[in-house]
């Protein structure tokens, strides 16, 4: 136990040096809660741009503003760097990588490798090493632990320390940010897991220590898979209603009523983002080791992924209904992003929207303040460099469809552009055009 008091004490100094490798939404935020407690933090990508726009305070996630940053390397203690021998200086580095998918919806550890074979060389005695990707339980000790020890020949437990500790964060969530979110870290010593809670004491309000990594890695697949099996629940709830003349958003908005043993979740396109859409197939795919079947986990993946094809199918009918044909028709898109109030388009379904109005003759144009353009996207080449439309009183279109309900838009205005209107968000209340899907 000696290394980790050692450990612990220049941590609880503010002595100790800690590097984040992965500078996205996820890493980003968390660097600037530690050197906003102190520390000297050493920020890790491997994207040049995005160390360049950190290095002049130029900020390439919306809800962190340059001036943020400006504070942030106004105080010294901030260094961003593609440099990973560099890591072999700090004391604790976190990883905060992305984990998504394969194109036959298996776990894509390559992130997670990459990092890990590029830090080996450096790894010394003493070090912490905490991964923050969401994974299948059994990522750290199987996957990162082995490649971590296979360079220097130190052993992960008995010369240096490693946890997982799942990453929580919701962007733009303006009631909870990185520091006010509650945070489980889990590691298979007690060395570990007590320098890792030391180390995120610093800067989270409150860490919960689990009995292991795998408990770590499962807990967040668990509040994730929760979210997906009720949000596909109500998906498929406003299928039903719909063929019933019912609206689900009215339903829902009167359940929620009840102050005990119901919790809304609502509707929409499809699921987005880096967690939802992609966490449930990571324990699927890693049960089937087990031989442990997933059939519920699976269904709701399938209802939620089905949603694009449903809107569609909705938009189709109404626009058959205006006597519109979709092939030809002047089409809106509203929000690119995968919620709303922020700027991520990870996994957002507004591109299989857009995708499939594409095959159906459309002609897209889409509308988002938040997203002023189409970055270049693995799964969406194509799209790349589209840029959002300007809207004016004049603007005119065959059917517009609501995909994202950023605060910031005046969705009743938009809703006047159109001769149909298919709401996807419950966003527009006044408007006759309207159809709900």
């Amino acid at each position: 136990m000696a290394m980790g008091k050692e450990l612990i004490a220049k941590i609880k100094s503010k002595k100790a040096s800690v590097g984040i490798v992965g500078l996205g939404y996820v890493g980003l935020p968390l660097a600037a809660e530690f050197v906003r407690a102190g520390f000297n933090v050493v920020g890790f990508d491997i994207d040049g741009e995005k160390i360049k726009m950190l290095d002049a305070a130029k900020s390439y996630i919306k809800h962190i503003s340059s001036e943020k940053l400006k504070e942030m390397n106004s105080t010294k203690r901030f260094k961003a760097t593609s440099d990973f021998s560099k890591s072999s200086q700090c004391d604790a580095i976190i990883i905060c990588v992305p984990t998504p998918l394969t194109h036959h919806r298996e776990p894509d550890m390559s992130y997670i490798v990459s990092t890990a074979q590029t830090l080996a060389p450096y790894v010394r005695k003493g070090q912490l090493f905490s991964l923050e990707s969401t994974t299948y339980p059994g990522t750290t000790r199987e996957v990162l632990i082995p490649i971590l020890e296979s360079k220097t020949g130190l052993k992960a437990c008995k010369d240096f320390h490693v946890c997982f500790s799942p990453e929580r964060e919701d962007p733009n969530n303006k009631d909870f940010s990185t520091s006010t979110i509650p945070k489980v870290v889990g590691a298979d010593d007690k060395d570990s897991l007590a320098v890792a809670q030391a180390l995120y004491d610093c800067v989270i309000c409150k860490t919960i220590p689990v009995s292991s990594s795998a408990a770590a890695e499962a807990t967040k697949l668990l509040e994730n898979i929760f979210r997906c099996i009720n949000i596909a629940l109500v998906n498929e709830m406003k299928v039903i209603f719909d063929k019933m003349g019912i609206d689900v958003w009215e339903v829902i908005n009167a359940a929620k009523t009840k102050p005990f043993g119901f919790m809304p979740f609502y509707p929409g396109p499809g699921l987005g983002g880096h967690c939802i859409p992609i966490d449930p197939f990571y324990l699927t795919w890693k049960a089937r080791e087990f031989d442990s079947p997933t059939k519920f986990i699976e269904l709701a993946g399938e209802i939620n992924t089905h949603m694009p094809y449903y809107v569609i199918e909705r938009a189709n009918e109404a626009a058959n209904a205006a006597k519109i044909t979709l092939n030809g028709a002047k089409v809106l898109l509203v929000g690119l992003a995968y919620k709303k109030n922020v700027d991520d388009l990870r996994e957002s379904p507004s591109f299989v929207l857009w995708k499939l109005l594409d095959k159906k003759g459309a002609k897209v144009e889409y509308y988002d303040p938040y997203c002023p353009l189409v970055p270049k996207l693995r799964e969406y080449p194509k799209y790349a460099g589209k840029k959002s439309v300007k809207l004016s009183p004049s603007s005119k279109y065959d059917l517009i469809l609501i995909a994202t309900d950023h605060d910031s838009v005046d969705h009743e205005a938009i809703a006047k552009l159109g001769k149909v209107v298919v709401d996807t968000r419950n966003t527009v209340k006044k408007a006759k055009n309207v159809v709900k899907a």
